[in-house]
């Protein structure tokens, strides 16, 4: 493969970042990138050399997973990380606002990959945090409790230590999400955890609510429920 056209090489290498298939939109998202303005060149090549397959709905996969392994060790290890970051910072840029399926998936993965850069901005942090919130809440959506408290355990990752003071409103929604995950996952002991957290930092009794909620259909233990809802009848009263 070294001896391939630089873009068909970047083509390969995108691929196999993104695992055995993506789909073609992904590769138009990149091509308005100044860096990866050849890709679309490279996927016509990698077509017709034969290492790409595409079908009618405009799914690309490679032809064999030796083919995408090979693709991948074009991509020095030691590159790797950044490689993946900087794929996901560029579809990040180009896809933030809109709404782009199941790419988010995608987005959110590949950016994950460079946690240790993304918490050196502080803000940067919070933006893909709230995408990560984002891919969590749609796998969730979806039932896919799993890959949404993978997701979600990402988001939580990366909020500052004082983020119920710094991020009130993302901190309660996130809290809530993760606590629903954690508890379709069977991680009862975590779920009841962020729960207690969650309702210790809320600023209201009505923000409260959504978790007195959830732990009424969790499967805490029956004294850790009765507790927290006497919690809840004291803060009805006072």
């Amino acid at each position: 493969m070294n001896g391939l056209s630089g873009d068909v090489q970047t083509l390969l290498k995108v691929m196999a970042c993104f695992g055995s298939s993506t789909n073609e939109s992904v590769i138009g998202y990149l091509n308005e990138a100044a860096e990866y303005a050849g890709v679309r060149n490279g996927l016509e090549g990698a077509l017709s050399d034969g290492f790409i397959v595409k079908d009618e709905e405009g799914c690309l996969q490679f032809v064999h997973d030796k083919v995408r392994e090979a693709a991948y060790n074009l991509i020095p290890d030691s590159d790797k990380k950044q490689f993946h970051y900087h794929l996901g910072k560029v579809l990040y840029s180009f896809c933030d606002g809109k709404d782009v399926g199941d790419t988010i998936f995608l987005i959110a993965s590949q950016i994950n990959h460079g946690k240790e850069w993304i918490l050196r901005d502080k803000d940067l942090s919070i933006c893909i945090a709230e995408l990560n919130m984002k891919a969590g809440k749609k796998a969730l959506d979806g039932c896919d409790h799993k890959t949404a408290y993978s997701y979600l355990g990402a988001a939580l990752s990366l909020l500052p230590k004082d983020h119920w003071r710094s991020q009130y409103e993302l901190s309660l929604r996130l809290s809530f999400l993760m606590s629903s995950a954690a508890n379709s996952c069977c991680q009862y002991d975590e779920a009841e955890q962020i729960l207690r957290r969650g309702l210790a930092n809320a600023r209201s009794l009505y923000d409260q609510l959504p978790s007195y909620l959830l732990l009424s259909q969790s499967e805490c233990p029956i004294i850790s429920k009765m507790h927290c809802f006497l919690s809840f009848l004291i803060s009805c009263l006072t």
